[in-house]
């Protein structure tokens, strides 16, 4: 029963994290207008592929995951 608590835990501190950064995501300079970001714009329709976006998310994460496990 405890790994289930801790696991709970974890996946709530999670979810908090992500509402804070959805939270502060739009004030973040740069954030989402990179150079590899694809916006295609018609008439009624936008479509939007963070490439670059992604891949610096990525890399960030990664290193952030190796630091606190290491």
């Amino acid at each position: 029963m405890g790994e289930l608590a801790r696991l709970l835990i974890l996946f709530g501190l999670v979810c908090i994290v992500l509402g804070v950064l959805f939270l502060l995501g739009p004030k973040i300079p740069g954030a989402g207008k990179l150079p590899g970001d694809i916006l295609i714009r018609r008439e009624e329709t936008t479509i939007y592929i963070p490439l670059a976006t992604s891949l610096v998310v990525s890399i960030v994460l990664t290193l952030l995951i190796n630091f606190l496990v290491r």
